[in-house]
């Protein structure tokens, strides 16, 4: 009897660990503790560790090192240094997980592989590696031993729900590869919205970022690297940031660096060196901006051009968006496509050229500050004075940034 009862709490434990939580108790356990990791990765490795965003109080930087460790089992200096490689070589051969080089399929279904294999590089660990950790901790436990983090994670697991608990175990180990490795580095640059042309394919897959941590907001992330903030409109929600200054407050956390935010003196009447710094500085809002008074242009002349050029109205379309788009990146037929809509209107030619000239003024690295604002006051001058109302109501904004 005594012998039956000690197999039957046995069983008991096997089946629903010491919990004996519920099914929905066990999904709860499970979306907490995968949102916690989630907030390591975006906290600690990223903005902390890769970009030097923020810096972390040794508690919160303890706690994070331990929790990956113990959830995914990936190494700081291998994340850290992956990462920054996949900024410096963005989009090219380099790139150890672009979906433009490598097909999004690829990067989406064996994003984590990728990762795995760049992290096995001494070269990119030497090079992009540096500033990460380097104590007795990180060689003696989370590096020499990364394997033995999860799997004690998978014993907790067991303990805690039984044969359940393989199941929590499961998605665990699951959730950084398909929501980091698959769907931010994978439709983070290949699906979403832009609110800026930045140097690459990223986009911004969703304005709400809580279920990746605010990594949604992949193209603010690349256009502006080192912020410690990753949303930028007003409709765009970032937790993995509402967790840094709720720990700022208590200390555990300090900001170094944000995006930009643009600030504007409208009572200027002329560009000055002051308004040069700003407008460099915030080139990236002064394109966004620009883009929209293109659109503005682009309605007024749409019908206008459905009558005098000889293309499909999808296609017609489709240039709105190679107007908006940064010229240089355009592929020869794009640019012959412009190139056919541009000739039937001359507001758009000078839509078109007058955007080229103002991203000429923060590429002229060899020139001066008086040379550039001169060539920053003559663009304003001849904007005001184009007649296209769009590109003089830009131009009056533009030489009231502060």
């Amino acid at each position: 009897m005594i012998a039956s009862e000690g197999f039957n709490t046995i069983l008991d434990f096997l089946a629903n660990g010491f919990t004996r939580a519920s099914a929905w108790e066990i999904i709860a356990f499970t979306l907490v503790v995968t949102h916690i990791t989630i907030a390591g990765v975006t906290i600690y490795l990223h903005r902390c560790q890769a970009h030097r965003a923020l810096d972390l109080h040794p508690i919160a930087s303890h706690f994070f090192r331990f929790w990956l460790w113990l959830t995914t089992g990936m190494v700081t200096k291998q994340w850290a240094a992956v990462h920054r490689k996949h900024h410096a070589k963005c989009e090219t051969e380099e790139d150890p997980h672009s979906p433009v080089t490598k097909g999004i399929k690829k990067v989406f279904w064996e994003g984590a592989e990728l990762y795995r294999t760049e992290a096995k590089r001494q070269e990119t660990l030497d090079k992009y590696g540096h500033g990460t950790p380097d104590d007795w901790l990180e060689h003696n436990v989370y590096t020499k031993h990364s394997g033995k983090g999860v799997a004690l994670m998978l014993i907790i697991d067991l303990a805690l729900f039984g044969i359940a608990g393989l199941a929590v175990w499961a998605v665990q180990m699951l959730w950084i590869p398909v929501t980091a490795a698959g769907i931010v580095n994978g439709i983070g640059h290949y699906w979403g919205y832009r609110n800026y042309d930045c140097n690459d394919a990223a986009t911004n897959i969703f304005p709400i970022g809580i279920i990746i941590g605010g990594e949604e907001l992949h193209n603010n992330h690349h256009t502006f690297g080192t912020s410690a903030k990753l949303s930028s409109k007003w409709y765009e929600f970032d937790i993995g940031w509402m967790y840094i200054r709720m720990m700022e407050m208590v200390g555990l956390a300090k900001v170094k660096k944000v995006a930009p935010k643009p600030k504007f003196n409208r009572q200027k009447m002329v560009a000055d060196l002051d308004t040069l710094q700003a407008v460099i500085a915030n080139r990236y809002d002064v394109m966004a901006k620009y883009a929209k008074s293109v659109t503005r242009i682009w309605q007024e002349e749409v019908q206008h051009l459905k009558e005098k050029v000889n293309l499909e109205y999808h296609a017609l379309m489709s240039t709105k968006k190679l107007l908006q788009s940064e010229p240089a990146k355009l592929a020869p037929p794009q640019k012959q496509q412009l190139s056919e809509i541009l000739q039937h209107s001359k507001t758009l030619q000078t839509m078109h050229d007058m955007r080229i000239e103002l991203a000429a003024i923060w590429d002229r690295s060899h020139a001066s500050s008086d040379q550039l604002l001169r060539q920053l006051q003559d663009w304003c001058a001849r904007a005001e004075a184009s007649g296209i109302k769009a590109l003089q109501d830009f131009s009056q904004r533009l030489r009231s940034y502060a």
